[in-house]
């Protein structure tokens, strides 16, 4: 919405000050950014997840997130969802688990029939160890949860997706895939091969989905603050920005992507990292 220099006298203060602070909320005359759109949240409970599940619950969207051990916290954060008049589905799925990851789109087409918007961020960072040191099983742990992931529940959700409005499927990757990590070989490839992924999809499925990757920084959650090395988070903090950014601002890059605020986005990785790595 546009306003004159005039317009605050003409409408008064307090319906000016309301107005901006719809604006601000993604309304405009009324109307969310996401209203009655589906959006199917892999990992949605805690964290990065559960934060774009809320914001797109705040701009109209229903939600279905998966979890796969903390009943409590998804069903805290489905109240949550729920609060914003929409409706939410907290599935127990493990998003590398073919037959469960089948499960969950049947719940989902039986749910809403079809489905706009698929977010692949179920994921783990995996343990901190040299390759030449590194058991076979522990990469093969973090290959699948961080991209065998996202190769099967975009398989599977692709058929609902709705192609008339156009579909949207957000990969959550990381700045190490750009810049890597020592010791974290498994979890920097893995989210490498995301950004590859992502980009042969978006070449698959243009004009009627467009996908998309998010490469966030160092994100201040749960699991980010609960890692043992000791300095860990001050030396996350030693970027350009010098802070950690917040699962808020990560949420705001995959309002834009799901939005038709992002309908010319097609395979590209946007990064919020505070300066982290340039790309």
């Amino acid at each position: 919405m546009k306003f004159s220099f005039a317009e605050p006298f003409m409408i008064g203060w307090a319906d000016f000050l309301m107005t901006l602070s719809n604006n601000r909320r993604g309304e405009s005359m009324g109307k969310l950014k996401l209203q009655n759109r589906v959006a199917v949240i892999t990992g949605g409970s805690r964290g990065i997840g559960r934060g774009i599940g809320l914001a797109m619950a705040r701009e109209g969207a229903h939600i279905l997130f998966s979890y796969v051990s903390n009943k409590e916290a998804a069903e805290k954060t489905k109240r949550e969802i729920r609060s914003f008049g929409v409706d939410c589905l907290a599935v127990k799925s493990n998003a590398c688990k073919k037959e469960d990851v089948k499960s969950m789109q049947k719940k989902a087409k039986k749910q809403f029939g079809k489905i706009n918007i698929l977010v692949n961020n179920a994921g783990t960072t995996g343990s901190g160890i040299p390759l030449r040191k590194m058991p076979t099983a522990e990469w093969d742990r973090v290959i699948e949860a961080d991209l065998k992931s996202v190769f099967l529940n975009s398989k599977n959700f692709i058929p609902l997706m709705e192609t008339e409005a156009v579909g949207k499927i957000i990969n959550i990757s990381s700045e190490l895939s750009i810049k890597g990590r020592a010791n974290a070989s498994h979890y920097c490839a893995a989210k490498g091969g995301i950004n590859s992924l992502t980009r042969c999809l978006a070449l698959e499925l243009a004009p009627g989905i467009l996908v998309n990757a998010i490469a966030p920084g160092p994100i201040e959650t749960d699991m980010l603050l609960s890692h043992k090395e000791p300095g860990h988070v001050d030396k996350e903090k030693d970027i350009p920005l010098k802070r950690l950014g917040s699962v808020e601002e990560v949420a705001a890059t995959a309002i834009l992507l799901a939005s038709d605020d992002g309908n010319f986005y097609c395979g590209q990785c946007l990064s919020p990292n505070g300066g982290a790595v340039f790309i």
